[in-house]
C-alpha cells in the first residue's frame, strides 16, 4: 500500500533536484563588441578609471577597475587589451569578471604613448593603434602590468592572489608576462601566439589556452608549446574549438554560431580555471 505513495513523491524530488541543477546560474560570457556599450551602461557593478604611478614616474597608466559585489576579500584578474587597445568590449570583459566575483582591472597600455601623451582614446584611427600597439616592446609591457598588479594587490578589497587573462596580442601578451613574473598565481590565453619555448622555464603559474580550429597563425605556435611545458613539469590546459575563427569572443555573430558555441564553452572554462587557482 506504501509503494504507489512513495513512488510519486520520489519522482517529485528527482524532478525539483533536476530543475534547480537546470536553473542554477553560471557564468554569463562577456558581449560581443557590438553590445559592450549597453551592458557597461546597465551593469549594476562599481566601474572606474585610475591612474596608476609608474615607478620610474613615467606618465601613469590610466586603468578601468571594476569591483565585485561580495564580502570578502577578491583575487584581482587584469585584463589585457587586443592589438586595438582599451576599448568599451575590453571593458565589458571587466565587467563580466567582477560578476563572477573577481577585482578586474584592464590598463590602457598605450597611456602615455598617443597624441599629447594621451592612451588609446587619443589616437585618430585603428590603423594607428594598431601600430602604436605593435611598438610596445615586451619589457615595456611587463613594466606597465608588473605596477597594474602591484597597484591592484594593494587594494583593501583584494585577497592578495593575482592573474592575467589576455585577447589577441594581448593574449600573447598574458603568456609572455607569465615567464617574467613567478608571483602570478594563473594566466588565460584567448587566441594568442605562445612564447619561444625557452622562456617557458620562468613560468610559476598554471596557464589557459582557448583557441578556435580556424586560426592556423596562432595554432601553429602551440604544439612545440605544450611538448615544452609537459618537459618542464608545468601546468598548460588548452581548448580548441572546432570551427571558430580568431578572435572568437569578441565575434559571437561570426562563423555560422561556431564563434557563439566557442564562447559558451571557453567562459565557463575561464571561470573555473580563474577560481581554482586564485581562490
Amino acid at each position: 500500500m506504501n509503494a504507489p505513495r512513495l513512488f510519486p513523491l520520489v519522482v517529485t524530488g528527482f524532478l525539483q533536484a533536476s530543475l534547480l541543477a537546470a536553473e542554477a546560474p553560471g557564468p554569463v560570457i562577456p558581449p560581443g563588441s557590438e553590445k559592450a556599450k549597453e551592458a557597461l551602461d546597465t551593469s549594476p557593478r562599481h566601474g572606474e578609471y585610475v591612474d596608476v604611478a609608474m615607478p620610474d614616474g613615467g606618465k601613469p597608466i590610466r586603468t578601468w577597475v571594476v569591483y565585485p559585489e561580495r564580502k570578502d576579500k577578491a583575487p584581482v584578474v587584469i585584463v589585457i587589451h587586443e592589438i586595438f587597445g582599451l576599448a568599451d568590449r575590453i571593458r565589458a570583459v571587466s565587467d563580466s569578471l567582477a560578476a563572477d566575483g573577481f577585482i578586474a582591472l584592464a590598463p590602457d597600455l598605450l597611456s602615455g604613448i598617443g597624441p599629447g601623451g594621451g592612451g588609446t582614446s587619443s589616437v585618430a584611427s585603428r590603423d594607428d593603434i594598431v601600430a602604436l600597439v605593435r611598438g610596445l616592446t615586451p619589457d615595456k609591457v611587463a613594466a606597465r602590468l608588473d605596477a597594474v598588479r602591484g597597484y591592484a594587490r594593494k587594494l583593501p578589497a583584494a585577497s592578495g592572489k593575482s592573474a592575467t587573462i589576455g585577447f589577441c596580442w594581448g593574449g600573447a601578451a598574458s603568456f609572455a608576462y607569465a615567464t617574467v613574473q613567478p608571483g602570478l598565481d594563473a594566466a588565460v590565453v584567448y587566441y594568442g601566439t605562445s612564447p619561444d619555448p625557452s622562456a617557458l622555464a620562468g613560468i610559476k603559474a598554471p596557464v589557459l589556452g582557448l583557441y578556435g580550429s580556424d586560426d592556423a597563425r596562432v595554432n601553429a605556435t602551440v604544439p612545440a608549446t605544450e611538448a615544452e611545458m609537459k618537459k618542464l613539469g608545468k601546468i598548460l590546459e588548452t581548448h580548441t574549438y572546432e570551427g571558430a575563427g580568431h578572435g572568437f569572443l569578441r565575434q559571437q555573430d561570426g562563423r555560422d554560431g561556431a564563434n557563439l558555441k566557442a564562447a559558451r564553452e571557453a567562459w565557463p572554462a575561464t571561470i573555473a580555471f580563474l577560481k581554482k587557482h586564485t581562490g
